[in-house]
Protein backbone atom coordinates (compact mmCIF):
# COMPACT_ATOMS: atom_id res chain seq x y z
CA UNK A 1 0.00 0.00 0.00
CA UNK A 2 1.13 3.35 -0.61
CA UNK A 3 0.89 6.83 1.14
CA UNK A 4 -1.20 9.57 -0.37
CA UNK A 5 -0.73 13.38 0.21
CA UNK A 6 -3.68 15.64 0.18
CA UNK A 7 -2.99 16.68 -3.25
CA UNK A 8 -3.65 13.18 -4.59
CA UNK A 9 -6.78 12.78 -2.21
CA UNK A 10 -8.43 15.98 -3.88
CA UNK A 11 -7.15 15.30 -7.17
CA UNK A 12 -9.20 12.01 -6.72
CA UNK A 13 -12.44 13.91 -5.40
CA UNK A 14 -12.10 16.61 -8.12
CA UNK A 15 -12.50 13.83 -10.69
CA UNK A 16 -15.47 12.71 -9.24
CA UNK A 17 -16.58 16.35 -8.58
CA UNK A 18 -15.15 18.43 -10.28
CA UNK A 19 -15.15 22.33 -9.62
CA UNK A 20 -16.20 23.85 -12.66
CA UNK A 21 -19.89 21.98 -12.14
CA UNK A 22 -19.89 24.75 -8.94
CA UNK A 23 -22.25 27.54 -9.36
CA UNK A 24 -20.76 30.92 -9.70
CA UNK A 25 -19.48 32.81 -6.71
CA UNK A 26 -19.82 29.19 -4.51
CA UNK A 27 -16.78 29.28 -1.86
CA UNK A 28 -15.62 26.15 -2.85
CA UNK A 29 -12.31 24.26 -2.76
CA UNK A 30 -9.55 24.70 0.27
CA UNK A 31 -10.69 26.97 3.67
CA UNK A 32 -8.15 26.14 6.06
CA UNK A 33 -4.20 24.62 5.93
CA UNK A 34 -2.51 22.40 3.56
CA UNK A 35 -2.75 19.81 1.31
CA UNK A 36 1.10 19.30 0.93
CA UNK A 37 1.13 16.56 3.56
CA UNK A 38 0.64 12.63 4.07
CA UNK A 39 -2.90 11.73 4.79
CA UNK A 40 -3.68 8.30 5.93
CA UNK A 41 -7.51 9.77 7.85
CA UNK A 42 -9.95 11.38 5.91
CA UNK A 43 -13.14 13.03 7.72
CA UNK A 44 -16.49 13.60 5.20
CA UNK A 45 -18.65 15.74 7.03
CA UNK A 46 -22.11 17.92 5.68
CA UNK A 47 -21.07 20.73 7.95
CA UNK A 48 -17.08 21.85 9.95
CA UNK A 49 -19.24 23.40 13.55
CA UNK A 50 -16.40 23.05 16.38
CA UNK A 51 -17.93 19.55 17.02
CA UNK A 52 -17.16 18.22 14.35
CA UNK A 53 -13.46 19.18 14.84
CA UNK A 54 -13.33 17.54 18.05
CA UNK A 55 -14.75 14.82 16.58
CA UNK A 56 -11.99 14.89 14.11
CA UNK A 57 -8.97 15.71 16.34
CA UNK A 58 -10.15 12.64 18.68
CA UNK A 59 -9.97 10.65 15.36
CA UNK A 60 -6.63 11.39 14.15
CA UNK A 61 -8.39 13.01 11.10
CA UNK A 62 -5.46 15.32 8.97
CA UNK A 63 -8.14 16.02 6.49
CA UNK A 64 -11.87 16.68 6.49
CA UNK A 65 -13.93 16.93 3.36
CA UNK A 66 -17.06 19.09 4.23
CA UNK A 67 -19.98 19.92 2.00
CA UNK A 68 -20.80 23.11 3.36
CA UNK A 69 -18.57 25.59 2.95
CA UNK A 70 -16.39 26.66 6.50
CA UNK A 71 -15.69 30.31 5.32
CA UNK A 72 -19.02 31.70 3.49
CA UNK A 73 -17.92 35.46 3.44
CA UNK A 74 -14.16 36.83 3.47
CA UNK A 75 -12.73 36.77 7.66
CA UNK A 76 -12.48 40.22 9.05
CA UNK A 77 -10.91 38.87 12.27
CA UNK A 78 -10.32 35.75 14.29
CA UNK A 79 -11.94 36.16 17.94
CA UNK A 80 -10.46 32.74 19.89
CA UNK A 81 -13.36 33.36 22.41
CA UNK A 82 -16.14 32.40 20.12
CA UNK A 83 -17.25 29.15 18.46
CA UNK A 84 -15.77 30.55 14.83
CA UNK A 85 -12.80 32.12 15.62
CA UNK A 86 -11.79 28.30 18.21
CA UNK A 87 -12.89 25.74 14.93
CA UNK A 88 -9.83 27.75 12.95
CA UNK A 89 -7.84 27.86 16.04
CA UNK A 90 -8.32 24.23 16.33
CA UNK A 91 -7.66 23.40 13.18
CA UNK A 92 -4.53 24.91 12.88
CA UNK A 93 -2.89 23.88 16.03
CA UNK A 94 -4.11 20.36 14.96
CA UNK A 95 -3.00 20.99 11.39
CA UNK A 96 -6.17 19.73 10.02
CA UNK A 97 -6.91 20.62 6.29
CA UNK A 98 -10.61 22.09 5.36
CA UNK A 99 -11.84 21.32 1.79
CA UNK A 100 -15.25 22.11 0.50
CA UNK A 101 -17.19 20.74 -2.24
CA UNK A 102 -20.75 22.21 -2.36
CA UNK A 103 -22.68 22.75 -6.01
CA UNK A 104 -20.03 20.69 -7.45
CA UNK A 105 -20.99 17.85 -5.16
CA UNK A 106 -24.91 18.62 -5.76
CA UNK A 107 -24.65 18.39 -9.25
CA UNK A 108 -21.82 15.35 -9.45
CA UNK A 109 -22.93 12.09 -11.10
CA UNK A 110 -22.91 10.00 -7.41
CA UNK A 111 -23.36 13.53 -5.62
CA UNK A 112 -25.88 15.07 -3.07
CA UNK A 113 -29.19 14.78 -5.43
CA UNK A 114 -28.15 11.15 -6.72
CA UNK A 115 -27.71 9.84 -3.03
CA UNK A 116 -31.32 11.48 -1.89
CA UNK A 117 -33.07 10.16 -5.06
CA UNK A 118 -31.15 6.71 -4.74
CA UNK A 119 -32.20 6.71 -0.83
CA UNK A 120 -35.87 7.20 -1.95
CA UNK A 121 -35.98 4.43 -4.33
CA UNK A 122 -36.33 6.36 -7.41
CA UNK A 123 -35.99 5.11 -10.97
CA UNK A 124 -35.67 6.41 -14.36
CA UNK A 125 -34.32 9.57 -12.72
CA UNK A 126 -33.49 12.65 -14.74
CA UNK A 127 -32.14 16.15 -14.08
CA UNK A 128 -34.36 18.83 -12.91
CA UNK A 129 -32.04 21.91 -13.27
CA UNK A 130 -29.50 21.22 -16.23
CA UNK A 131 -26.61 23.22 -15.27
CA UNK A 132 -23.77 21.84 -17.24
CA UNK A 133 -23.13 19.33 -19.76
CA UNK A 134 -19.85 17.08 -20.08
CA UNK A 135 -18.12 17.54 -22.62
CA UNK A 136 -16.65 14.58 -24.83
CA UNK A 137 -13.09 13.75 -26.39
CA UNK A 138 -12.09 10.97 -28.28
CA UNK A 139 -8.97 9.03 -27.58
CA UNK A 140 -7.34 7.23 -30.55
CA UNK A 141 -4.29 5.22 -29.17
CA UNK A 142 -1.88 2.86 -31.62
CA UNK A 143 -0.73 -0.43 -29.92
CA UNK A 144 1.26 -3.61 -31.09
CA UNK A 145 -1.69 -6.27 -32.03
CA UNK A 146 -0.55 -8.62 -29.20
CA UNK A 147 -1.64 -5.80 -26.73
CA UNK A 148 -4.67 -4.54 -27.80
CA UNK A 149 -7.24 -6.18 -25.72
CA UNK A 150 -4.90 -5.28 -22.32
CA UNK A 151 -5.56 -1.43 -23.58
CA UNK A 152 -9.04 -1.85 -23.71
CA UNK A 153 -9.37 -3.58 -20.78
CA UNK A 154 -7.64 -0.69 -18.79
CA UNK A 155 -9.35 1.80 -20.73
CA UNK A 156 -12.89 0.76 -19.74
CA UNK A 157 -11.63 0.18 -16.51
CA UNK A 158 -10.74 3.78 -16.53
CA UNK A 159 -14.33 4.74 -17.50
CA UNK A 160 -14.14 5.48 -21.44
CA UNK A 161 -16.04 4.24 -23.80
CA UNK A 162 -19.07 5.20 -21.58
CA UNK A 163 -22.28 5.76 -24.28
CA UNK A 164 -25.63 5.66 -23.04
CA UNK A 165 -25.95 1.98 -21.21
CA UNK A 166 -23.48 0.48 -22.52
CA UNK A 167 -19.60 0.79 -21.33
CA UNK A 168 -16.24 -0.69 -22.62
CA UNK A 169 -17.16 0.50 -26.46
CA UNK A 170 -14.28 0.92 -29.04
CA UNK A 171 -13.33 0.54 -32.29
CA UNK A 172 -10.12 -0.68 -34.14
CA UNK A 173 -8.32 -0.68 -37.36
CA UNK A 174 -5.57 -2.56 -38.09
CA UNK A 175 -2.23 -0.92 -39.90
CA UNK A 176 1.33 -0.85 -39.45
CA UNK A 177 3.53 0.55 -37.25
CA UNK A 178 7.19 2.07 -38.07
CA UNK A 179 9.71 3.94 -36.06
CA UNK A 180 13.11 3.46 -35.54
CA UNK A 181 14.91 3.36 -31.64
CA UNK A 182 17.18 6.21 -31.03
CA UNK A 183 20.26 6.07 -28.99
CA UNK A 184 19.14 5.97 -25.00
CA UNK A 185 15.60 4.19 -25.92
CA UNK A 186 14.96 1.30 -24.71
CA UNK A 187 12.42 -0.09 -27.28
CA UNK A 188 10.04 -2.86 -26.38
CA UNK A 189 10.05 -4.46 -29.77
CA UNK A 190 12.92 -3.76 -32.31
CA UNK A 191 16.91 -2.98 -31.91
CA UNK A 192 18.72 0.21 -31.61
CA UNK A 193 19.27 1.78 -35.15
CA UNK A 194 16.85 -0.18 -37.16
CA UNK A 195 14.02 0.74 -38.55
CA UNK A 196 11.07 -1.46 -36.75
CA UNK A 197 7.41 -2.21 -38.86
CA UNK A 198 5.29 -3.55 -36.19
CA UNK A 199 1.64 -4.82 -36.85
CA UNK A 200 -0.32 -2.58 -34.98
CA UNK A 201 -3.99 -1.40 -33.90
CA UNK A 202 -5.72 1.81 -33.58
CA UNK A 203 -7.84 1.86 -30.72
CA UNK A 204 -10.56 4.36 -30.50
CA UNK A 205 -13.04 5.24 -27.93
CA UNK A 206 -14.84 8.10 -25.80
CA UNK A 207 -14.37 9.79 -22.64
CA UNK A 208 -16.08 11.99 -20.47
CA UNK A 209 -13.45 15.65 -20.47
CA UNK A 210 -13.48 15.40 -16.52
CA UNK A 211 -11.64 11.57 -16.16
CA UNK A 212 -8.88 12.53 -18.92
CA UNK A 213 -5.95 12.13 -16.57
CA UNK A 214 -7.39 8.57 -15.32
CA UNK A 215 -7.84 7.50 -18.87
CA UNK A 216 -4.46 8.58 -19.99
CA UNK A 217 -2.71 7.31 -17.24
CA UNK A 218 -4.46 3.54 -17.14
CA UNK A 219 -3.26 3.96 -21.26
CA UNK A 220 0.35 4.52 -20.23
CA UNK A 221 0.31 1.82 -17.61
CA UNK A 222 -0.68 -1.03 -19.47
CA UNK A 223 0.97 -0.28 -22.92
CA UNK A 224 4.03 -1.59 -23.53
CA UNK A 225 6.23 1.05 -25.62
CA UNK A 226 7.67 4.01 -23.64
CA UNK A 227 6.87 6.49 -25.94
CA UNK A 228 3.28 6.00 -26.47
CA UNK A 229 1.78 6.92 -30.13
CA UNK A 230 -1.80 8.73 -29.68
CA UNK A 231 -4.56 11.42 -30.20
CA UNK A 232 -6.80 13.21 -28.66
CA UNK A 233 -10.32 15.07 -30.27
CA UNK A 234 -12.38 17.26 -28.10
CA UNK A 235 -16.21 16.12 -29.80
CA UNK A 236 -19.00 17.92 -30.75
CA UNK A 237 -21.29 14.72 -29.10
CA UNK A 238 -23.19 16.15 -26.65
CA UNK A 239 -22.52 14.58 -22.80
CA UNK A 240 -24.27 13.60 -20.17
CA UNK A 241 -26.50 16.07 -18.81
CA UNK A 242 -25.96 17.22 -15.04
CA UNK A 243 -27.30 19.71 -12.48
CA UNK A 244 -29.20 20.30 -9.52
CA UNK A 245 -31.47 17.86 -8.62
CA UNK A 246 -33.41 14.86 -9.42
CA UNK A 247 -36.69 13.57 -10.86
CA UNK A 248 -38.10 10.09 -11.63
CA UNK A 249 -40.97 7.61 -10.88
CA UNK A 250 -41.50 5.23 -7.52
CA UNK A 251 -41.93 1.71 -8.13
CA UNK A 252 -45.72 1.70 -6.35
CA UNK A 253 -47.75 4.92 -6.25
CA UNK A 254 -48.34 6.11 -2.57
CA UNK A 255 -50.91 8.42 -1.24
CA UNK A 256 -48.94 11.77 0.02
CA UNK A 257 -49.16 10.77 3.67
CA UNK A 258 -47.20 7.06 2.56
CA UNK A 259 -44.94 8.99 0.93
CA UNK A 260 -44.45 11.34 3.65
CA UNK A 261 -43.62 7.95 5.88
CA UNK A 262 -41.66 7.16 3.44
CA UNK A 263 -38.73 10.12 3.12
CA UNK A 264 -38.91 10.28 6.85
CA UNK A 265 -37.66 6.00 7.12
CA UNK A 266 -35.68 6.33 3.87
CA UNK A 267 -33.98 9.72 4.96
CA UNK A 268 -33.52 9.24 8.48
CA UNK A 269 -35.47 12.10 9.71
CA UNK A 270 -37.84 12.23 12.66
CA UNK A 271 -40.45 14.85 11.13
CA UNK A 272 -41.22 16.38 8.02
CA UNK A 273 -43.56 19.59 6.88
CA UNK A 274 -45.59 18.61 4.15
CA UNK A 275 -47.80 20.40 1.75
CA UNK A 276 -51.04 19.35 -0.02
CA UNK A 277 -53.77 16.62 0.44
CA UNK A 278 -52.77 13.28 2.50
CA UNK A 279 -54.58 11.65 0.32
CA UNK A 280 -53.06 12.76 -3.16
CA UNK A 281 -51.63 9.98 -5.27
CA UNK A 282 -47.62 9.99 -5.58
CA UNK A 283 -46.16 8.56 -8.57
CA UNK A 284 -43.45 11.10 -9.96
CA UNK A 285 -41.15 12.68 -7.38
CA UNK A 286 -39.03 15.50 -7.82
CA UNK A 287 -36.15 16.10 -5.37
CA UNK A 288 -33.44 18.66 -4.09
CA UNK A 289 -31.45 18.91 -1.61
CA UNK A 290 -30.77 21.76 0.29
CA UNK A 291 -32.79 25.10 -0.30
CA UNK A 292 -35.12 24.60 -2.82
CA UNK A 293 -37.27 27.47 -3.26
CA UNK A 294 -36.35 29.00 -6.25
CA UNK A 295 -37.21 25.92 -8.41
CA UNK A 296 -40.65 24.36 -7.10
CA UNK A 297 -41.98 25.52 -10.79
CA UNK A 298 -39.71 23.81 -12.34
CA UNK A 299 -40.85 20.65 -10.50
CA UNK A 300 -44.50 20.88 -11.05
CA UNK A 301 -43.74 21.40 -14.87
CA UNK A 302 -41.99 18.60 -15.34
CA UNK A 303 -44.62 16.46 -13.91
CA UNK A 304 -43.70 15.80 -10.41
CA UNK A 305 -46.67 14.69 -8.32
CA UNK A 306 -44.34 16.08 -5.07
CA UNK A 307 -41.23 17.97 -4.38
CA UNK A 308 -39.16 16.91 -2.02
CA UNK A 309 -36.77 20.18 -0.67
CA UNK A 310 -35.68 21.71 2.42
CA UNK A 311 -36.07 25.10 3.76
CA UNK A 312 -39.44 25.63 2.08
CA UNK A 313 -40.59 29.16 2.70
CA UNK A 314 -44.36 30.04 3.91
CA UNK A 315 -45.15 31.83 0.89
CA UNK A 316 -43.84 29.43 -1.90
CA UNK A 317 -45.33 26.39 0.24
CA UNK A 318 -48.98 29.00 -0.37
CA UNK A 319 -47.53 29.05 -4.22
CA UNK A 320 -47.32 25.56 -4.50
CA UNK A 321 -50.52 24.73 -3.15
CA UNK A 322 -52.26 27.43 -6.09
CA UNK A 323 -50.25 25.06 -8.52
CA UNK A 324 -51.54 21.89 -7.61
CA UNK A 325 -47.89 20.89 -6.17
CA UNK A 326 -47.64 18.80 -2.93
CA UNK A 327 -43.81 19.72 -0.64
CA UNK A 328 -42.32 17.43 1.34
CA UNK A 329 -39.54 19.29 3.42
CA UNK A 330 -37.35 17.13 4.96
CA UNK A 331 -35.35 19.80 6.01
CA UNK A 332 -31.70 20.74 5.05
CA UNK A 333 -29.81 18.36 6.95
CA UNK A 334 -30.90 15.08 4.68
CA UNK A 335 -27.62 16.46 2.83
CA UNK A 336 -26.04 13.87 5.49
CA UNK A 337 -26.74 11.61 3.19
CA UNK A 338 -23.13 12.60 1.33
CA UNK A 339 -20.97 11.50 4.46
CA UNK A 340 -21.24 7.98 3.84
CA UNK A 341 -21.86 8.03 -0.31
CA UNK A 342 -18.66 10.01 -0.30
CA UNK A 343 -16.78 8.22 2.16
CA UNK A 344 -17.63 5.18 -0.34
CA UNK A 345 -16.44 6.18 -3.36
CA UNK A 346 -13.05 7.81 -2.54
CA UNK A 347 -12.40 4.70 -0.74
CA UNK A 348 -13.16 2.60 -3.98
CA UNK A 349 -10.87 4.91 -5.80
CA UNK A 350 -7.81 5.07 -3.24
CA UNK A 351 -8.35 0.99 -3.42
CA UNK A 352 -7.60 1.15 -7.22
CA UNK A 353 -4.57 3.48 -6.85
CA UNK A 354 -3.31 1.41 -4.00
CA UNK A 355 -3.30 4.28 -0.88
CA UNK A 356 -3.95 3.26 2.33
CA UNK A 357 -5.98 6.20 3.47
CA UNK A 358 -8.80 5.66 5.55
CA UNK A 359 -12.28 7.49 5.08
CA UNK A 360 -14.56 7.94 7.91
CA UNK A 361 -18.19 9.80 8.00
CA UNK A 362 -18.58 12.43 10.76
CA UNK A 363 -20.86 10.88 13.20
CA UNK A 364 -21.85 14.29 14.83
CA UNK A 365 -25.51 15.93 14.39
CA UNK A 366 -25.11 19.12 12.83
CA UNK A 367 -28.82 19.38 12.48
CA UNK A 368 -29.85 23.14 14.42
CA UNK A 369 -33.58 22.15 14.25
CA UNK A 370 -35.56 20.40 17.74
CA UNK A 371 -39.06 19.72 17.37
CA UNK A 372 -40.83 19.70 20.71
Amino acid sequence: MKTANGFQIIEMFEQFSPKQYAMEGDPIGLHVGQLNKPVTKVMIALDVLEEVVDEAIECGVELIIAHHPLIYRPLKKIDTTVAGGRIIEKLIKHDITVYTAHTNLDVAKGGVNDLLADALQLQDTEVLIPTHETALKKLVVYVPKADEQKIREALGKAGAGAVGNYSYCSFSGEGTGRFLPGEGSEPAIGSLGKLEAVAEVRVETIFPENIEKKVLSAMIKAHPYEEVAYDIYKLENKGESLGLGKIGVLAEEMSLEQFSEHVKQTLDVDKVRVVGDLHSPIKKVAVLGGDGNKYFTTAKFKGADVYVTGDMYYHTAHDAMMIGLNIVDPGHNVEKVMKKGVARILKEMCHERNFDVEFIPSEINTDPFRFI
